[in-house]
């Protein structure tokens, strides 16, 4: 009878471990099967989203407990708009792509949104070292604390088909660095090498042509302290610079130079179809013509007027920024980090910039790129390493309220005095004027635009 006990009571034991390990088997397999789910909406272009995906089904397929769904829009407005919102109630995106407005502490304030140094706080990012400060610069606070993940920084470039170049007889090796240099490169493109129709081309016209010509002349674009100290009357400081610049383009509409320009990155799906010798556009569009079979291209610094600055300074960084977005369980926003942690990895990081044109994320990352890659695109390391040779005062961004009004505003001018409707003096003055209430009162009204001027989507 003890044997028997004994015995009955070694097996019930075992049963007890057996039905403990299946449970703790269970839970795995079920920690395995329902991984933590989240969601990254964007607006990337066609190239820059195959690059995302890419990126997500890997992050996926190397662990088990984090699960990446992304979800693309056509645009801005459709991601943010009353359809977007509608959809952000009921589907709670925990990633959000949004472009850099100007004013990061006032997007920071809505409730929908979670600074980012507060979710690193809660889970750190081990070794995160981000490339340049002042590259990040447009995603923080004046605290230098990080507002949104800056996967999606970059700078103005300006991008030239060697073929043509060389056909014209110029040196691709030596682009102008001067908006007068490139003048002579574009009468000898457009008449030695067949580019009657399109010698040059700009995508981001605001960008290029407004925003950017102040650093690069190493003047303010807002004054005082281009809205970075104080917010107290500020007003876009277009000079004699601006005009002299402005003059220029509507000279070369009129003298078939200048044949294409938007707002939006229209003008890059010029260039890439071999259309246009020469466009000015953001670097997140080098993927897209990385992707262009048999298109032979370099990039450069935009050009700037030595007669103002005898040597050139650096561009403003924008771009776009994933924001984290609030009211998500302790376990989603772990999970989300998990993945802006693998999208920091160097190895990562550093395809994403090579396969883009975005900016490197971290220092890691810039060490960890291809020279083959620098190779394909000629000119690009010389961009990147003179973002990391200091800081200038004039190129650490700027700070406008209601900036995609303002925006708004200055793309109409823009339109109206290179098609000649418009003297360029008179186009850079109502600018300025109509721009002001708006920089000055945040509530204050505005004569609405024609649909046509508002600022295009870009998608990069």
């Amino acid at each position: 009878m003890m044997s028997i006990f004994k015995r009955t009571a070694s097996l019930s034991h075992f049963n007890r471990i057996s039905a403990a390990l299946a449970s703790t088997l269970m839970a795995a397999g079920m920690a395995h099967a329902n991984p933590v789910e989240i969601e990254v909406w964007h607006t990337l272009n066609d190239s820059n989203t195959k690059e995302f995906e890419s990126i997500a089904k890997q992050f996926n397929n190397e662990q088990n407990e984090t699960r990446v769904v992304l979800k693309r829009f056509e645009n801005q407005e459709a991601m943010t708009g009353p359809k977007g919102r509608a959809q952000a109630a009921s589907r709670k995106p925990n990633l959000i792509q949004l472009q850099d407005n100007r004013s990061p502490e006032h997007t920071a304030q809505h409730k929908e949104l979670m600074p980012m140094h507060e979710l690193l706080k809660q889970y750190p990012i081990a070794d995160q070292k981000w490339f340049l400060p002042s590259a990040t610069g447009f995603v923080r606070d004046s605290n230098q604390r990080l507002l949104a993940f800056p996967f999606m920084a970059e700078i103005p470039v300006m991008v030239y088909n060697t073929d043509a170049y060389k056909k014209a007889g110029l040196d691709p090796a030596k682009p102008p660095v001067t908006w007068i240099a490139l003048q002579g490169d574009l009468i000898a493109v457009r008449d030695k090498a067949d580019f009657f129709d399109c010698p040059y081309a700009t995508s981001q016209q605001v960008t290029i042509h407004l925003e950017n010509l102040a650093p690069l002349n190493d003047t303010q674009y807002v004054t005082p302290d281009n809205g970075l100290v104080s917010v107290r009357q500020p007003m876009l400081n277009f000079d004699s610079t601006y005009m002299r610049h402005l003059s220029i383009m509507v000279s070369w509409t009129r003298s078939n130079l200048l044949t294409f320009h938007t707002n939006d990155n229209a003008a890059d799906d010029m260039f890439a179809k071999k259309k246009c010798a020469v466009l000015t556009t953001g670097s997140g569009s080098i993927g897209q013509l990385l992707n262009t079979r048999d298109l032979k291209f370099a990039v450069a610094s935009l050009p700037h007027y030595e007669q103002v600055s005898r040597v050139p300074g650096k561009p403003f960084v924008s771009g776009s920024a994933l924001w984290a977005a609030s009211g998500h369980s302790k376990e989603q926003n772990k999970a989300t980090v998990a993945f802006l942690a693998y999208l920091a990895k160097p190895v990562i990081a550093s395809a994403w910039h090579q396969k883009t044109g975005f900016l490197p994320l971290t220092d890691a990352a810039f060490r960890t790129a291809d020279v083959a890659f620098y190779d394909r695109v000629p000119g690009a390391r010389k961009l990147v390493q003179d973002l990391s040779t200091g800081t200038e005062k004039n190129s650490r961004g700027f700070r406008i309220n209601n900036y995609p009004k303002v925006e708004a505003i200055l793309d109409r001018e823009l339109n109206s005095a290179l098609k000649g409707n418009t003297p360029p003096v008179a186009a850079l003055n109502i600018s300025m004027e109509e721009s002001k209430p708006l920089m000055t009162d945040p509530k204050a009204p505005v004569n609405p635009a024609p649909a046509k001027s508002a600022p295009a989507a870009r998608k990069k």
